[in-house]
Protein backbone atom coordinates (compact mmCIF):
# COMPACT_ATOMS: atom_id res chain seq x y z
CA UNK A 1 0.00 0.00 0.00
CA UNK A 2 1.29 3.15 -0.86
CA UNK A 3 0.02 6.08 1.32
CA UNK A 4 0.44 9.75 -0.11
CA UNK A 5 -0.59 12.03 3.12
CA UNK A 6 -0.58 15.27 3.80
CA UNK A 7 -1.54 16.71 7.39
CA UNK A 8 -2.61 20.01 8.25
CA UNK A 9 -2.69 21.07 11.84
CA UNK A 10 -4.64 24.33 11.86
CA UNK A 11 -5.27 24.59 15.62
CA UNK A 12 -2.58 24.17 18.25
CA UNK A 13 -3.84 22.02 20.92
CA UNK A 14 -1.95 19.50 23.87
CA UNK A 15 -2.29 16.09 22.84
CA UNK A 16 -2.69 16.09 18.87
CA UNK A 17 -1.94 12.56 17.31
CA UNK A 18 1.68 12.97 14.87
CA UNK A 19 1.45 12.95 11.41
CA UNK A 20 3.01 9.00 11.92
CA UNK A 21 -0.25 8.42 13.94
CA UNK A 22 -2.60 8.99 11.14
CA UNK A 23 -0.13 7.23 8.60
CA UNK A 24 -0.76 4.24 10.62
CA UNK A 25 -4.45 4.67 11.25
CA UNK A 26 -5.03 5.62 7.64
CA UNK A 27 -2.90 2.33 6.65
CA UNK A 28 -4.82 0.31 8.67
CA UNK A 29 -8.22 1.36 6.84
CA UNK A 30 -6.75 1.16 3.19
CA UNK A 31 -4.67 -1.79 3.58
CA UNK A 32 -6.18 -3.99 0.89
CA UNK A 33 -8.98 -2.12 -0.17
CA UNK A 34 -6.76 0.23 -2.37
CA UNK A 35 -3.10 -0.16 -3.86
CA UNK A 36 -2.78 3.65 -3.69
CA UNK A 37 -4.19 6.24 -2.22
CA UNK A 38 -3.43 10.15 -1.78
CA UNK A 39 -5.57 11.86 1.07
CA UNK A 40 -5.38 15.17 3.26
CA UNK A 41 -6.00 15.19 6.72
CA UNK A 42 -6.87 18.58 8.41
CA UNK A 43 -7.39 19.04 12.23
CA UNK A 44 -9.07 21.88 12.76
CA UNK A 45 -10.39 24.66 15.68
CA UNK A 46 -14.38 24.81 16.68
CA UNK A 47 -14.82 28.29 14.43
CA UNK A 48 -13.42 26.88 11.08
CA UNK A 49 -15.34 23.41 11.89
CA UNK A 50 -19.05 25.04 12.69
CA UNK A 51 -18.10 26.85 9.40
CA UNK A 52 -17.95 24.08 6.93
CA UNK A 53 -20.71 22.02 8.43
CA UNK A 54 -22.91 25.03 8.16
CA UNK A 55 -21.53 25.36 4.51
CA UNK A 56 -21.80 21.64 3.54
CA UNK A 57 -24.25 20.48 5.86
CA UNK A 58 -26.76 23.05 6.72
CA UNK A 59 -26.04 22.43 10.54
CA UNK A 60 -25.23 24.33 12.92
CA UNK A 61 -22.16 24.37 15.15
CA UNK A 62 -18.89 22.05 14.94
CA UNK A 63 -18.91 18.51 14.43
CA UNK A 64 -16.11 15.81 15.12
CA UNK A 65 -15.28 15.02 11.34
CA UNK A 66 -16.17 15.67 7.26
CA UNK A 67 -15.30 13.80 5.26
CA UNK A 68 -15.20 15.30 1.65
CA UNK A 69 -14.97 12.60 -1.18
CA UNK A 70 -13.16 13.26 -4.32
CA UNK A 71 -14.84 12.04 -7.24
CA UNK A 72 -12.41 12.37 -10.71
CA UNK A 73 -14.12 12.99 -13.76
CA UNK A 74 -14.42 10.23 -16.47
CA UNK A 75 -11.91 9.29 -17.94
CA UNK A 76 -9.59 10.46 -15.61
CA UNK A 77 -7.97 7.94 -13.27
CA UNK A 78 -7.10 9.44 -9.56
CA UNK A 79 -5.64 7.72 -6.47
CA UNK A 80 -7.24 11.24 -4.65
CA UNK A 81 -9.79 9.49 -2.11
CA UNK A 82 -10.19 13.14 -0.84
CA UNK A 83 -10.49 15.63 2.60
CA UNK A 84 -10.79 14.47 5.61
CA UNK A 85 -11.47 17.58 8.41
CA UNK A 86 -10.94 16.62 12.05
CA UNK A 87 -12.13 19.11 15.05
CA UNK A 88 -9.81 19.18 17.74
CA UNK A 89 -11.74 20.44 20.62
CA UNK A 90 -14.75 18.33 19.63
CA UNK A 91 -12.58 15.18 19.45
CA UNK A 92 -11.16 15.84 23.41
CA UNK A 93 -14.70 16.68 24.37
CA UNK A 94 -16.33 13.82 22.90
CA UNK A 95 -13.53 11.72 25.00
CA UNK A 96 -14.38 13.29 28.05
CA UNK A 97 -18.15 12.76 28.21
CA UNK A 98 -17.83 8.98 26.76
CA UNK A 99 -15.37 7.89 28.68
CA UNK A 100 -12.98 6.90 26.01
CA UNK A 101 -9.16 7.45 26.04
CA UNK A 102 -8.27 10.60 23.67
CA UNK A 103 -5.97 8.54 21.47
CA UNK A 104 -8.53 5.87 20.82
CA UNK A 105 -11.04 8.47 19.64
CA UNK A 106 -8.65 10.43 17.64
CA UNK A 107 -8.18 7.07 15.81
CA UNK A 108 -11.96 6.19 15.74
CA UNK A 109 -12.49 9.55 13.94
CA UNK A 110 -9.86 8.91 11.44
CA UNK A 111 -10.77 5.19 10.44
CA UNK A 112 -14.62 6.31 10.66
CA UNK A 113 -13.98 9.62 8.19
CA UNK A 114 -11.49 7.44 6.21
CA UNK A 115 -14.31 4.58 5.52
CA UNK A 116 -16.72 7.38 4.37
CA UNK A 117 -14.10 8.61 1.80
CA UNK A 118 -14.30 4.82 0.68
CA UNK A 119 -18.10 5.18 -0.16
CA UNK A 120 -19.28 3.79 3.31
CA UNK A 121 -22.10 5.48 5.09
CA UNK A 122 -24.26 4.92 7.77
CA UNK A 123 -27.60 6.49 7.16
CA UNK A 124 -29.62 3.12 7.21
CA UNK A 125 -29.82 0.42 9.96
CA UNK A 126 -28.13 -2.27 8.15
CA UNK A 127 -25.08 -0.11 6.72
CA UNK A 128 -24.54 1.28 10.43
CA UNK A 129 -24.00 -1.99 11.34
CA UNK A 130 -21.74 -3.07 8.56
CA UNK A 131 -19.54 -0.15 8.97
CA UNK A 132 -19.51 -0.23 13.15
CA UNK A 133 -18.18 -3.69 12.88
CA UNK A 134 -15.48 -2.77 9.98
CA UNK A 135 -14.73 0.00 12.31
CA UNK A 136 -14.11 -2.67 15.51
CA UNK A 137 -12.11 -4.43 13.40
CA UNK A 138 -9.88 -1.99 12.08
CA UNK A 139 -9.24 -0.62 15.72
CA UNK A 140 -8.73 -3.88 17.53
CA UNK A 141 -6.15 -4.46 14.68
CA UNK A 142 -4.84 -1.39 16.41
CA UNK A 143 -4.66 -2.28 19.59
CA UNK A 144 -8.03 0.16 20.72
CA UNK A 145 -11.12 -0.76 22.43
CA UNK A 146 -14.50 -0.94 20.86
CA UNK A 147 -15.90 2.38 20.13
CA UNK A 148 -19.26 1.52 20.78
Amino acid sequence: MILRLETQFAVNAPGLPSEADFRTWAEAVLSGRCEQAELLIRIVDATEMARLNQIYRKKKGPTNVLSFPFQAPEPVASDLLGDLVICAPVVRQESVAQGKPERAHWAHMTVHGILHLLGLDHQAAGDAEAMEALEMDILARLGFPSPY
